[in-house]
């Protein structure tokens, strides 16, 4: 009997694993899929040889968070790799925009266009340089951040705490026009708050673009290498070290409750496995809560709120072998380990109207990866591997271009979405399409089955808008691991502060079931 069962072994079910085992706990990981990683996996997608990020490819929050830190990955084999440049939006009139380890680089660009704009970042990164660490902290640690509050706070004057709470809220469209008086600048930032399910004018949208390209100046934005598995290998290895176990192609039926506490998990084969002290749940919430757990367990009200729970946008996503690296016309996308694809804030704020009315869009907004210019290994020489994902409504109402896309997602809709994504890349890149040797589509229906969590295609684990975030996220009154059913805690992206590959999640969980037992045994004693 394991004294945790960890449900997912994804990148949050796996840290909380880590951080229960260094505790002395027995810790078995039970993962649906036949390997682990959750959405942190690579695969020979398309051809022998070819190295291809399944799902997510760079991680700048890996490199920059706390919890991955701590734990050591490199000693497990875990090497980053950087490109030349983290970033590069090229537009079709000519100028791009790049992103650089080098602020000089950086601001150089920017005054190439626009003389006085590279100031403008300067200042932005200055901020970062102040309040980077303990907004970090704020974001990554359980809510209340109390500590990190603490020190964000005292990295201000008094006199800045206004202007402080106004850039907390503002939008990245009002951040852009503020900072830069050219496009380059604005587009730079809001092409990285659109990462998200964001607006240009979104509040919290400006610190969103803001912390992801102050990272990107700060650490880049690295990638695995040998690819994105190689940071699950690590975890896997680690976890192991310290006893723990972990069970693939495991999914989880249900969560055994009695008394009001979980106190074990049934598997779909139908053996009940026992969880002494905890059961974490590297699970989207909608599926732990309603699935799992079952309505019955759970008070009315909550289950209403999390009946209301927000996915972010469905996405697409299409890898491919190239013979040969893409020659965009902008020299300097050719240095950059991730492209931006879109011409404009204005293009960005159009097609995140269509998303929101439910229209594929069009023109499309592309996130372009080329991981071999960071990371040779990934191709024989010569070669290339690339990919690109655009995101599209989670509820299809119609097509914004000509394809007639209707959201069935069969094989004919995958391959007009693939041939819009790679005219796109065309425009900026004239000659690309000679280069593909072979392609592969992810749509949001393969794309969840392949990880459940996944759903519709969502990639944040819900919506990164400002109703589910904070103590919103998963449902308003949360805000922390911590579920209505005693011993069992909510580890996955669903829960704060929500997506990308930075296993503060799973640390939460790890850490408020820790407390948890602690609590529990101080009360049997006293009793």
């Amino acid at each position: 009997m394991p004294d945790a069962v960890v449900i997912g072994a994804g990148p949050n079910g796996l840290v909380a694993a880590n951080l229960l085992a260094d505790r002395g706990w027995d810790v078995v990981v039970l993962e649906a899929q036949e390997v682990p990683g959750g959405a942190v996996k690579s695969a020979e997608l398309v051809e022998p040889g070819f190295v291809n990020d399944v799902f997510s490819a760079f991680y700048p929050l890996g490199v920059a968070s706390p919890v991955l830190r701590d734990l050591d990955l490199g000693a497990f084999g875990l090497r980053w790799k950087r490109a030349p440049l983290a970033l590069a939006h090229p537009a079709t009139d000519g100028t791009c925009a790049v992103l650089s380890t080098d602020i000089d680089e950086t601001a150089a660009a920017l005054d190439r266009h626009t003389p006085g704009d590279g100031d403008g970042w300067r200042r932005l990164y200055g901020r970062w340089e102040r309040m980077g660490g303990p907004l970090l902290d704020c974001v990554l640690r359980p809510f209340p951040p109390v500590r990190g509050s603490l020190k964000l706070l005292g990295a201000q004057r008094r006199s800045d705490l206004g202007d402080l709470t106004r850039f907390l809220t503002l939008s990245v469209r009002r951040l852009g026009e503020e900072t830069f008086a050219g496009e380059e600048g604005r587009r730079l930032l809001a092409g990285c708050a659109l990462h998200t399910d964001l607006f240009p004018e979104s509040s919290i949208g400006a610190v969103v673009g803001w912390l992801l390209a102050a990272l990107g100046q700060d650490v880049g934005w690295p990638v695995p290498e040998g690819g994105a598995g190689r940071l699950t290998d690590a975890l896997v290895a680690r976890l192991q070290n310290a006893g723990g176990r972990i069970e693939c192609s495991s999914p989880v039926a249900s969560v055994v409750v009695r008394g009001r506490r979980a106190v074990a998990v049934r598997t779909a084969a139908g053996v009940e496995i026992d969880a002494t002290r905890a059961v974490v749940a590297d699970v989207a919430a909608p599926a732990l809560f309603l699935d799992l757990v079952g309505p019955d367990h759970l008070p009315a009200g909550f289950v209403q709120a999390v009946r209301h729970f927000e996915w972010d946008h469905a996405t697409v996503k299409v890898d491919w072998t190239l013979d040969g690296p893409i020659q965009w016309e902008a020299d300097d996308a050719r240095r950059a380990g991730t492209v931006h694809v879109c011409d404009s804030v204005d293009a960005l704020t159009v097609q995140a109207a269509q998303l929101a009315v439910g229209l594929v869009p069009d023109p499309l907004f592309l996130i372009v990866g080329q991981q071999g210019l960071a990371d040779p290994s990934r191709a024989p020489a010569g070669k290339e591997v690339a990919w690109a994902y655009t995101h599209v409504p989670q509820h299809v109402r119609g097509d914004a271009g000509d394809s007639g896309i209707t959201g069935v997602w069969d094989t004919a809709e995958a391959d007009a979405m693939a041939d819009r994504v790679e005219a796109e890349i065309e425009l900026l890149a004239p000659g690309f399409r000679s280069l593909v040797r072979g392609r592969h589509v992810l749509t949001p229906r393969s794309m969840e089955a392949a990880d459940a969590n996944l759903v519709g295609g969502a990639t944040n684990g819900g919506t990164g808008q400002l109703h589910q975030q904070l103590v919103f996220r998963p449902v308003a009154g949360l805000g922390r691991a911590e579920t209505p059913v005693r011993g069992l805690y909510l580890g996955s992206a669903s829960a704060h502060p929500g997506g990308g590959v930075h296993g503060a999640c799973g640390a939460n969980a790890a850490r408020a079931a820790l407390l948890g037992d602690r609590l529990r045994l101080g009360s049997k004693r006293r009793a």
